[in-house]
């Protein structure tokens, strides 16, 4: 069948907000300071396009005769229930207009997104390359900035808005100035750790599926600057879980791929070097780069509140109100979302925020969209897309237990539009 006009625009909708995204934060304060009175529809501009884009959808799949096809597909029957769910439990639960529909824009922005690429890509194949060339070329742009402010000056972002009224133009290290954390595009330093832990993830899978042809000059380089770049980025945004996550993640690739090939000297030699690095970090356990960058413990001059205690304080408040609220709280109560309702409340954990906010039975939906999701990649994981958001899937979610990582837009939106590329319309998608 032909490409409409109405497939055009709708895939020019999803390409930009795939492209934008990396720039959201930039563009969401800077033009929200020069337009005070429209922040708040700026920092929605691609929730507003997602709405757009629905009816499109609706109308692609209705006249490409795919309502068969996707009602059989159990992603779309949980990801139908998770959304309803969520407008159930935000209309039980009411919060606030504004608290609500903040909620449902945190919880729903990357899932929804995720139906949207869905369906885009099964319905029009060939713009795979393209969104994946977009992608691409947001994370040279995320982790390439990253670097580049190591030679600027700390607060170089603070020209265009940046502050404790919006988003902080850096952070440091338990407030020691020795320990500058960066935001590069992103939201904060937590953030970009994740996300340039999963650029290596991704760009190691395309490495060992032998996706690049290192041959070419401009690709070699260009894949030296990514991965130079990206473990730049994930050092010095100081994360702890998105570095032990990234450098996980860069071993789950090798293993998975080369496990086989490897020879019991090689195990033997990688062991060795991990018990090596145990050591030195224990023998400088007491040393200023160990109780700096991995405990956060500054003692000449740190925080009255050390950030680890503030960690086990929010898991145990959610843990408990888990118990105690097996129906949740309802959607907007926890998160930056609770900051506009009457109770603001701030859980440091993926699923304990999810739980907290539709109950047992959203927490439920959510792990079984995302089992499900992980084991559609792993039988495509010959395909360098799918273990690279294998690997880096799992390095993220083990950083949404110390953090809501889905949150941030830019995460989120970029890992699950790129899970939807890498699913729709391939022949282990629905095996």
């Amino acid at each position: 069948m032909k490409v409409s006009r109405l497939e055009i625009i709708y895939i020019g909708i999803l390409v930009t907000i795939f492209a934008g995204i990396v720039l959201h934060a930039p563009i969401s304060v800077g033009l929200g300071v020069v337009f005070p009175d429209f922040s708040l529809l700026i920092k929605s501009w691609k929730e507003i396009l997602m709405v757009v884009a629905l009816p499109l959808a609706v109308i692609i799949v209705t006249r490409r005769k795919m309502w068969r096809d996707l009602l059989q597909d159990w992603i779309i029957h949980l990801v139908i229930a998770y959304t309803l769910l969520h407008a159930v439990f935000a209309t039980l639960f009411f919060q606030g207009a504004e608290a609500t529909a903040a909620g449902l824009a945190i919880d729903l922005r990357y899932i929804v997104f995720f139906g949207l690429v869905y369906i885009a890509i099964k319905a029009l194949p060939n713009y795979r390359e393209l969104m994946v060339k977009v992608a691409v070329i947001g994370a040279f742009i995320v982790v390439g900035f990253a670097t580049l402010q190591l030679f600027l000056p700390a607060d170089i972002l603070s020209h265009i808005g940046y502050s404790k009224d919006t988003i902080m133009p850096y952070l440091t290290v338990d407030k020691n100035p020795d320990y500058i954390r960066v935001n590069s595009t992103l939201r904060g330093p937590n953030p970009l750790g994740a996300y340039a832990g999963a650029v290596l993830g991704l760009l190691a899978a395309a490495l060992v599926r032998k996706r690049l042809d290192l041959e070419d000059k401009k690709v070699r380089i260009g894949a030296g600057f990514l991965g130079v770049c990206a473990a730049i980025a994930l050092w010095i945004s100081y994360s702890r879980s998105a570095l032990v996550a990234g450098i996980g993640v860069v071993v789950l690739v090798v293993i998975i791929a080369l496990a086989r090939k490897l020879s019991r000297r090689t195990w033997i030699a990688a062991a060795v070097v991990t018990v090596a690095i145990a050591g030195v970090l224990a023998l400088n356990w007491q040393g200023t780069f160990v109780s700096n960058v991995l405990l956060h413990e500054n003692e000449n001059g740190g925080s009255l509140v050390s950030s680890n205690d503030q960690h086990v304080e929010s898991l145990q408040t959610g843990i408990d109100r888990l118990f105690d609220q097996p129906l949740g709280a309802g959607v907007g109560s926890t998160g930056s979302a609770s900051l506009h309702g009457e109770n603001a409340l701030i859980i440091e954990d993926q699923y304990l925020f999810i739980a907290h906010e539709t109950g047992w039975i959203g927490l439920a939906l959510f792990m079984a969209i995302n089992v499900l999701i992980f084991v559609r990649l792993w039988r495509g994981r010959e395909d360098w897309l799918c273990l690279g958001l294998f690997a880096s899937g799992v390095g993220l979610s083990l950083i949404g237990i110390l953090l809501p990582v889905w949150v941030d837009d830019t995460v989120s939106i970029m890992w699950w539009g790129l899970v939807a590329i890498a699913l729709a319309g391939e022949k282990y998608d629905r095996e």
